[in-house]
């Protein structure tokens, strides 16, 4: 059975990001890492869905989303 609950979820888009790191900086739990040098990744097991990254982002490719789990 399930409860129909939404979870949200930071989503980068990695082909429009720029890997600046603002994101990193920001985040209060260490959640974001950029991989290769070539785009952001977030680990969902330590993202609480805060929101620092998508306001900080200066590309605009974060985006706070809601997900059926």
């Amino acid at each position: 059975m399930t409860s129909g609950k939404k979870r949200r979820r930071a989503v980068v888009d990695r082909a429009a990001c720029v890997a600046c790191g603002c994101c990193v900086k920001v985040c209060p739990l260490q959640a974001i890492e950029i991989v290769r040098g070539v785009a952001a990744r977030v680990d969902p097991e330590k993202c609480v869905c805060c929101g620092k990254c998508a306001r900080e982002c200066p590309a605009s490719v974060i985006a706070i989303r809601e997900v059926t789990p």
